[in-house]
């Protein structure tokens, strides 16, 4: 299996993704893919320079994906670890999804079990 190193700060996000992870479909392909069942939000990692051109190499790797209900679009599915604890992102198939974020699902609570705040900077490794 190969992987992927990211380094990036983290950022409060919009809500969009604890509203995607509180969707049944969502949660169960997950749990099928992942093996776990995520927490209902997400880690927004806004990546460095060098973290954009990694993400574009992890797009054009063979990955799994979470497939939509009508009305949400197709998400590319990596397993992943963010500080040494299992996790998996998700990057949603949308021509206007910034290039520079990443979000990361675990199944527990990332800012608590982690400690970290806005702005903080953490290592995420993507497998594919």
């Amino acid at each position: 299996m190969r992987n992927l190193t990211f380094r990036g700060a983290i950022i409060t996000g919009e809500g969009n993704g604890k509203r995607y992870l509180s969707l049944p479909w969502v949660w169960q392909q997950i749990e099928e893919k992942l093996g776990f069942t995520p927490y209902a939000g997400t880690l927004n990692l806004r990546l460095t320079a060098e973290g954009v051109k990694r993400r574009a190499l992890l797009l054009k790797a063979e990955t799994k994906a979470v497939y939509p209900a009508e009305g949400y679009c197709v998400g590319a599915l990596f397993a992943a670890s963010v500080e040494g604890l299992e996790c998996g992102v998700v990057i949603p198939e949308v021509a206007t999804y910034p290039k520079d974020l990443l979000e990361i699902i675990a199944p527990v609570n990332l800012r608590e079990q982690l400690r970290i705040e806005d702005g903080d900077r953490v290592k995420l490794v993507v497998y594919f």
